[in-house]
């Protein structure tokens, strides 16, 4: 049995994993699903891997899921706790030094999502409903959309603190029609970041609302 460790993105909250932890157990496994202090002006990623670490405090090793921002935090669990695997899901992936806010011009983002945009035949200013929900079930966007929704940008100010990536298995998920971080972005960040190949899943940026068997699946078996 693995004891799966779901951090969000942006936003903070477990409740993002909702759909995911019970495919989760049902394949066996156990899922602790983490909120983080993302309305706290004063807290960094030191306090989020802090917050991930008391979520785990007394489970043996565990898997490490990081989802969007959450990659930022999900290799600093690593100095906390004793870590078996890291899986990135549409994550960041940081380099030492480099603050969450200089990531997206350091990676080509922008450039990366207009030429997707463009290739879909979208165009304009993306509104969520676009960019995260566009496969997301109705009724989830419905619930989503009711909650509120508060991330400061203070996480987004500290250089990234490891010198190197932990020595720890690591595995890249990017979804196929990720409107965010497109797939053939998220390639090519692997590739140039860690030397990895991104394994392809269904659905778009937030896969565990839109595809979450899906997406327990690929965790649990790897490609």
């Amino acid at each position: 049995m693995t004891t799966f460790v779901l951090i969000p993105g942006a936003g903070g909250q477990a409740r993002f994993w909702r759909r995911v932890v019970p495919e989760l157990e049902r394949h066996g496994h156990s899922a602790v699903a983490v909120d983080l202090p993302s309305d706290d002006d004063a807290a960094g990623l030191e306090a989020y891997a802090d917050a991930v670490a008391r979520a785990v405090d007394g489970r043996g090793p565990v898997t490490v899921v990081g989802q969007s921002m959450g990659g930022l935090t999900a290799p600093l669990v690593c100095r906390r706790r004793p870590v078996e695997a890291i899986v990135l899901v549409n994550a960041m992936i940081p380099r030492p030094g480099e603050t969450g806010g200089d990531w997206w011009t350091a990676t080509g983002q922008d450039a990366a999502q207009a030429a997707y945009w463009a290739q879909l035949g979208l165009a304009g200013e993306a509104d969520d409903s676009a960019v995260y929900f566009h496969d997301v079930p109705d009724d989830v966007v419905a619930e989503e959309m009711a909650q509120p929704f508060g991330q400061s940008g203070r996480p987004l100010e500290d250089p990234w603190p490891l010198a190197t990536w932990p020595d720890v298995p690591t595995r890249v998920l990017a979804g196929r029609d990720d409107r965010l971080f497109p797939l053939d972005f998220q390639r090519r960040v692997a590739a140039e970041r860690l030397g990895l190949r991104a394994e392809e899943v269904p659905g778009g940026h937030c896969a565990a609302l839109s595809r979450p068997r899906e997406l327990a699946e690929a965790l649990v078996v790897p490609r």
